[in-house]
């Protein structure tokens, strides 16, 4: 994965391309359009994850025909309000945007996160007796904005990321998932619903004297 020095958040991307682009939101006057990419786990199930993408990068690819893709960028989050409530959403923000010939990639999705714990993690046991450590952390970015993203850390991983603490600087890598889940309704009913987050591989607790 390439990493750029001093950037907190990289996320490197290789699938096909999922939706048509459709019209997001225009800023200073730049429009940014959305869509999703599909890409394939090593389980022969598959990650369909939103990106972002501005009109500028549009030129570099033709969406007609080049549907095969690979894509850097970083994850971003933002407050959307749905039902009266408000709802913390999650997209890849597309840098760089290139047609490539096939998937035979080695590692098609990988994310790098540099940032702080901003909320206590939670510990917890799936029914199978596998050990997860839920952690929300902020990645700062410029202009004072932050990225809050949420993930999740897998065995001997959540026993050390359990201890961490709020304000605790860490590094992490992973990769970004889409999960299916059924959300219960009020009425006994339930409705599928999809969440994004980052499954962690690896992550390291930043000591002072490395963040100096």
């Amino acid at each position: 994965m390439i990493i750029v020095k001093d950037d907190t958040n990289v996320v490197n991307l290789k699938g096909e391309l999922e939706d048509e682009l459709e019209f997001s939101h225009e800023i200073f006057g730049e429009k940014f359009y959305s869509t999703k990419i599909k890409i394939n786990r090593l389980s022969n199930s598959n990650d369909v994850l939103p990106m972002t993408i501005s009109e500028r990068l549009l030129q570099e690819i033709d969406f007609e025909k080049d549907k095969i893709v690979s894509v850097v960028g970083q994850l971003r989050s933002y407050n959307k309000n749905i039902d009266n409530k408000n709802k913390l959403v999650l997209t890849v923000f597309v840098r760089e945007i290139k047609a490539i010939t096939d998937l035979d990639a080695k590692d098609p999705n990988s994310i790098f996160l540099d940032g702080y714990i901003c909320k206590a993690p939670v510990y917890r046991k799936t029914p199978l007796g596998r050990e997860i450590t839920d952690l929300l952390v902020a990645i700062n970015r410029p202009y004072n904005k932050s990225d809050y993203i949420p993930s999740i850390v897998w065995g001997r991983n959540a026993k050390f990321a359990k201890n961490l603490n709020v304000g605790d600087r860490v590094q992490m890598w992973g990769r970004v998932q889409s999960r299916v889940y059924d959300k219960k309704l009020e009425a006994g009913s339930s409705v599928k619903k999809v969440a994004y987050e980052v499954s962690v591989s690896k992550i390291k607790k930043m000591e002072l004297e490395e963040e100096e």
